[in-house]
């Protein structure tokens, strides 16, 4: 349809103009591919397989043979770091893509419609934003199994409510302008109002939140992994491999040193992304320049 390529062509121009007017979003985002690119050409360029063992090899520690050591098993340190980061992004960009796009429709269909509609889906949302994210996930994992699956589940589970009230809000106030209106004078239905003209000029808040919380959702599989909820051994996720190197972390650090490092690179551009473009479409900011 017309309006939505005018919607895609609106927000491309807005989200460059948002980027170059903060370079730093530049950085984080580049730093965030980097890490994405490695664990895509992880079968490529990991050294060795990440679930091979050799006990002759435990607890080496790193060498020009083995960069950043091996395990208690033998296994690859370098390897499983790239191959868990396939597992740990890919669960908390699934994870953060079903919730932005679940509690964004919520927030909206809130905003617009109110009444009791509003009433009913923002107490639902209260509820679980009563629970801490950790513990929410914690406990439906708990419930249906550590599994890739659920993981995913539970951690879009604990995102949903901050997605809807983003852009609840910002609904609320875009239904009321002129543009809007106009629309609804022209008989436009409220579906191409919503998406057409609504969704536009929140869409920008949205995904800063997007980013920032992908950071959250990749510390909450984390976390999971660490006290026992991730994906089962022998398969590598960067909590999982902090957790078997916690065990041995006065003789051999780097088992816990390496994957903390990854995590923190990821989640670092995250934030760096997230606060620069936020910066950027910062109305008060505009109105400086």
């Amino acid at each position: 349809m017309a309006y939505v390529r005018r919607m895609l062509s609106a927000f491309g121009a807005g989200l460059l103009k948002a980027f170059n007017a903060n370079k730093t979003s530049w950085v984080g985002l580049g730093l965030f591919l980097f890490v994405c690119l490695l664990a895509i050409l992880a079968p490529y360029i990991a050294p060795y397989d990440p679930i091979d063992q050799s006990i002759l090899q435990r607890l080496k520690p790193p060498s020009a043979e083995h960069w950043f050591g091996t395990d208690y098993y033998g296994r690859d340190t370098l390897s499983r770091i790239l191959y868990g980061g396939r597992i740990s992004l890919t669960i908390g960009l699934l994870a953060i893509g079903l919730a932005l796009v679940v509690g964004t429709v919520i927030g909206m269909v809130a905003g617009y419609y109110g009444g009791a509609i509003d009433i009913v889906l923002m107490q639902i949302m209260d509820v679980l934003l009563a629970f801490p994210s950790l513990i929410l996930g914690l406990f439906i994992v708990a419930m249906l199994g550590p599994s890739v699956e659920n993981l995913i589940f539970a951690i879009a589970i604990t995102a949903i409510p901050p997605f809807a009230r983003i852009a609840r809000a910002p609904t609320i106030s875009v239904k009321e302008r002129e543009f809007v209106e106009a629309g609804r004078a022209l008989g436009f239905s409220n579906r191409r109002l919503i998406l057409g003209h609504i969704l536009p000029n929140i869409l920008p808040e949205i995904l800063v939140m997007g980013s920032l919380y992908l950071a959250t959702a990749i510390r909450v599989e984390a976390s999971l992994a660490f006290i026992g909820l991730g994906v089962s051994p022998p398969t590598p996720t960067w909590g999982g491999m902090i957790r078997e190197g916690f065990e041995n972390i006065l003789d051999s650090f780097w088992l816990a040193v390496f994957p903390s490092i990854a995590i923190l690179l990821v989640v670092f551009s995250l934030n760096l992304l997230g606060d620069g473009l936020r910066d950027a479409i910062d109305p008060r900011l505009k109105g400086e320049e």
